[in-house]
């Protein structure tokens, strides 16, 4: 009766272990991945944009990575190769400059 229910706990212990172990996996293996799929070209009004996020290419991602924000809340992968979007990148990374070089 000992022997079983040290099997059965070992046995519990073991799923555990490998459950866990693999919820870290998938989640490490979603946030090591490309976030976009495809990239949009066409104008969108800067009026349009709420929020803008540059991911650089890294060991997650061999792709630089521009995800606006829309302000009816879709979000969209932009191509960083299209002029109007370095246009936007400049004048938001000109603007962080400034603000940084107006607080020293």
């Amino acid at each position: 009766m000992n022997g079983k229910v040290l099997v059965a706990g070992l046995a519990l212990f073991l799923l555990y272990a490998a459950v866990a172990e693999g919820m870290s996996l998938s989640r490490m293996a979603s946030e090591l991945r490309c976030q976009c799929i495809s990239t949009h070209a066409k104008f969108i009004p800067p009026r349009s944009i709420q929020n803008v996020k540059l991911t650089q290419s890294g060991p997650h991602c061999q792709n630089v990575e521009i995800i606006t924000t829309l302000k009816d809340g879709r979000e969209v992968c932009l191509d960083p190769n299209a002029p109007w979007v370095k246009m936007i990148i400049k004048a938001i990374l000109d603007k962080a400059q400034a603000n940084v070089e107006t607080m020293f």
